[in-house]
């Protein structure tokens, strides 16, 4: 089948172009975005792949890929900090926020992205969490547990407020959605990126302290629970940019799942970062091939994927824990003097 090289643009989306001069981007995030659908477009016209004629499906690949890194870049952090179900407390609220959009446009008729709505709310639960467990002494499962009722609850009595409106289009902000990947959502989820690489880029060394001495790093001098804080609004973010692809339900996977696998092979922090990041890559450009092949929900075929890698990796760590115990046993046997 031949690729036409045009790019299909997602049901309301339009290319913001200069005007007089015709694909000519008004901003870098929109230019990012075009050149990445060239590339995409020559090589499906050089490969003849068929999905890559698809405009949504540019996009859904750059936002995979970028989730892909962002997700382990900041679940690292949140394993071995043992914050593992933060993702799923702000993922709930972020469905909050993704309500309180889609409220707000039903109500007064205006046009703020659900995703902007979801980040402003996603981050605010990411304060209450710290400050919950701060003012309260409560443990940090506790204060998520409080946020992600909370946050799951007001997005509920909304879409129960206005059902006839919301019902319907919350279904792809709960499972995900590739055609929904619309071109303002992209350059939200680039933006989101440039601000968590940044960020981690920046503060890489202390996050480093205070995930695993944080007594130590209060005696350095280092502000703890300005750190702590930081920490958890990148986690929101993130799962804000996820949600587009994996869904509110299945985002806490990219979290975790890759960064446990990872654990496994890896013998340092930051060879556990890198792999992680690897085996997120593989997860989300298989899986959403395979949701593009099967018309299968991508939330669910990424995580699937994602665990597969997981099993691979367990077995793999088991296989290289063997090797390395037969080599010592060897090694020792060969330092013993001969009787």
């Amino acid at each position: 089948m031949s690729v036409t090289p045009t790019i299909p643009l997602a049901t309301g989306d339009t290319a913001s172009v200069v005007p007089g001069v015709t694909g000519v981007p008004t901003d870098a995030l929109g230019w990012i975005i075009d050149r990445w659908s060239d590339l995409l477009s020559a090589v499906g016209d050089a490969a003849g792949i068929e999905m890559l004629q698809y405009g949504f499906m540019h996009r859904a690949f750059l936002v995979g890929i970028l989730i892909a890194v962002m997700a382990p870049l900041i679940g690292t952090f949140l394993v071995h900090r043992q914050l593992a179900l933060i993702g799923d407390a702000l993922a709930h609220t972020a469905f909050a926020g993704v309500a309180v959009g889609l409220f707000i446009n039903a109500v007064l008729d205006v046009g703020i992205s659900p995703y902007l709505s979801a980040v402003v709310v996603a981050m605010i639960a990411a304060l209450a969490i710290e400050l919950i467990s701060e003012v309260t002494d409560a443990y940090n499962d506790v204060s998520m547990a409080i946020v992600l009722s909370t946050g799951f609850a007001l997005g509920a009595v909304l879409i129960s407020l206005n059902a006839g409106g919301l019902a319907v289009g919350i279904n792809q902000y709960l499972f995900g959605n590739l055609a929904t990947v619309s071109r303002s959502n992209a350059m939200i989820l680039i933006g989101l990126f440039l601000i968590v690489t940044l960020v981690v880029g920046t503060t890489y060394k202390q996050l480093l302290y205070v995930t695993f001495d944080e007594t130590a790093a209060r005696v350095a001098g280092l502000n703890v629970p300005w750190y702590n804080r930081v920490m958890t609004m990148l986690t929101a973010m993130v799962v804000v940019g996820a949600m587009q692809i994996m869904g509110v339900i299945l985002v806490a996977a990219m979290l975790v799942v890759p960064v446990a696998g990872a654990a496994q092979l890896a013998r340092s922090f930051r060879e556990a970062l890198l792999a992680s990041i690897i085996l997120a890559e593989l997860a989300v450009l298989v899986g959403i091939t395979l949701s593009f092949q099967y018309e299968a929900t991508a939330g669910g075929t990424i995580v699937l994927v994602a665990v597969g890698l997981y099993v691979g990796a367990v077995l793999l760590g088991k296989v290289q824990s063997t090797r390395d115990i037969e080599d010592d046993i060897h090694a020792t046997a060969e330092e013993r003097p001969a009787d």
